[in-house]
């Protein structure tokens, strides 16, 4: 099977080329990232997709980044979102690929969603403040993957992964998730002999991280009957943490013995998000990474490489 594959300098992206080359060695994978081609230009997203003649398109591909640049700097994150989304489906259409699988994010869920949050949640209110822009572009990208399949017939589907975090997760400070941050802030404490580290928030606000390397197996594992699958899945690792949990774990990964000192005066989001994959369950999804595990992991993949940036 031809595939092809966005976001190839992302975090998913590259637990995902992973896996296929593992678990699909037969098959033929193209990774395009920013560098191939800007997915802001529909015409040249048109080009690489009909050139490339794929059987499935995953597109992971977005603009992201830390609530920090978020809550400066929201317009970038629904427009740039959008105009992405809406490049990679035109094409997707145009080039009559039978197979789309697009990855939205939790982030599309209101915020005073019930917890565990059901697929059933969503467009069912306000989102929170801090992701609004970035929730929007994806509720944009799921509604666009529902309309496609129904006006092809075609295989087009949408997962909704909880955070993610793992090995090639970014650590630039302006743009990193969570885990990534709580390891950065961690390791430079730790490095400049600092006695603490500043935190956002009480630290009592909860979230639900799942290791990127175990979706992508799962993804290459189940994705020959995508057909099967419901239009929309969460997936996620069925278990959330606090935020002074993460950096508990962070300390303990890095070796920083120093104190945490939290800063209730700024954002930390909603108090909690776990998200229920009941659904991604019933199609063969089972996280295997304990959360220790995986931070360790993503310490010693930080400690060897550069960071990435932005998944285009």
């Amino acid at each position: 099977m031809r595939v092809l594959l966005t976001g190839g300098g992302g975090m998913l992206a590259t637990s995902i080329a992973d896996a296929w080359s593992t678990q699909r060695p037969d098959d033929e994978l193209v990774v395009v990232s920013r560098r191939d081609v800007d997915l802001t230009d529909a015409a040249a997203t048109r080009r690489v997709i009909g050139d490339a003649r794929p059987e499935l398109v995953i597109h992971t591909a977005a603009s992201v980044g830390g609530i920090a640049d978020k809550t400066a700097r929201p317009l970038p994150y629904l427009l740039n979102n959008v105009i992405i989304d809406a490049s990679v489906i035109e094409a997707v259409v145009a080039a009559d690929v039978p197979r789309y699988l697009y990855t939205a994010s939790a982030a599309a869920y209101p915020a005073d969603a019930v917890n565990p949050i059901s697929e059933s949640a969503l467009f069912g209110g306000p989102l929170e403040q801090a992701n609004e822009g970035y929730g929007l572009a994806k509720l944009t990208g799921i509604t666009a993957v529902r309309y496609a399949a129904r006006q092809t017939g075609r295989a087009y589907r949408s997962i909704l992964p909880s955070n993610l975090y793992g090995p090639g997760d970014s650590f630039d400070p302006t743009r990193s998730h969570l885990i990534a941050s709580t390891l950065l802030k961690t390791h430079a404490a730790r490095e400049a002999g600092s006695d603490h580290v500043e935190v956002w928030g009480d630290g009592t606000a909860r979230r639900e991280f799942t290791f990127a390397p175990d979706i992508a197996r799962w993804i290459a594992a189940s994705i020959d009957s995508i057909a099967e699958w419901p239009d929309i899945m969460n997936v996620g690792a069925g278990t959330d943490h606090s935020i002074r949990e993460y950096y508990e774990l962070a300390a303990d990964v890095v070796g920083f013995g120093g104190e945490l000192k939290f800063d209730p005066e700024k954002p930390s989001g909603v108090p909690r998000r776990l998200i229920d994959s009941s659904r991604a369950r019933a199609h063969g999804w089972a996280p295997q990474t304990a959360i220790r595990d995986g931070m360790a992991e993503c310490y010693r993949a930080f400690l060897t490489r550069s960071p990435i940036g932005d998944p285009r």
